[in-house]
């Protein structure tokens, strides 16, 4: 691909994109402003125009992908109104979907290192993302007892770990972890033990 230097139509977007099939390959670490320059098709020297280095680049793609994220739990979340158990499950399944759909965003919000509070940008994406789970959490344990009824943000946690725990262990095709049952019906089941420990769904 020949060299298009400072001229390039959309430099900053296309070297985030080039960062994210790196990710995807390489994983966060595994790649060089170098080689995130030469799929972009600029110099290296162009690429501090947009970016100091690369942590600022995942950032940004980090920060891209929580706006998605965000997008699609949110849809999630409305399109199972005004069930506040049916909202609450979509946003689960959202997680896994995303995670699957955008697997360079996903290892660059959740893998790469880089603290949500690296800029405030950043962080706004990210919380919103979080408010979306917490606020379905929050709709669904106004059935609990006050006295007994966890805090929404740790409930919201419990489930945000599970849907990261089931991405990592049998969504992502690791190597020697291949489960006789699909990520989303682990994570149904897993939600609904859960639930039921609560007392918001009925025993089987």
């Amino acid at each position: 691909m020949p060299k298009r230097g400072y001229h390039h139509g959309n430099l900053r977007q296309a070297l985030i994109d080039a960062a994210l099939r790196l990710i995807e390959i390489k994983g966060p670490t595994g790649f060089t402003l170098s080689e995130a320059a030469k799929q972009a098709g600029v110099t290296p020297a162009a690429v501090y125009r947009h970016f100091e280095g690369r942590e600022d680049l995942i950032a940004e793609a980090a920060r891209q992908g929580f706006v998605m994220f965000a997008d699609l739990m949110q849809h999630a979340y409305d399109k199972y109104q005004p069930s506040a158990l049916g909202a609450f499950e979509a946003t689960g399944r959202a997680y896994l979907a995303f995670a699957r759909k955008y697997p360079g965003h996903y290892i660059a919000m959740f893998e790469s290192g880089i603290s949500v509070n690296r800029t405030p940008e950043l962080a706004d994406a990210s919380a919103r993302a979080r408010g979306i789970l917490e606020r379905a959490a929050t709709d669904l344990s106004q059935h609990i007892p006050p006295d007994k009824r966890p805090p929404a943000s740790m409930f919201s946690a419990h489930i945000w770990a599970m849907s990261h725990g089931v991405v990592e262990l049998y969504a992502r095709n690791s190597p020697g972890t291949a489960s006789p049952f699909s990520p989303e019906d682990l994570l149904e089941t897993g939600i609904g033990i859960y639930l039921r420990g609560l007392g918001l769904i009925k025993p089987d």
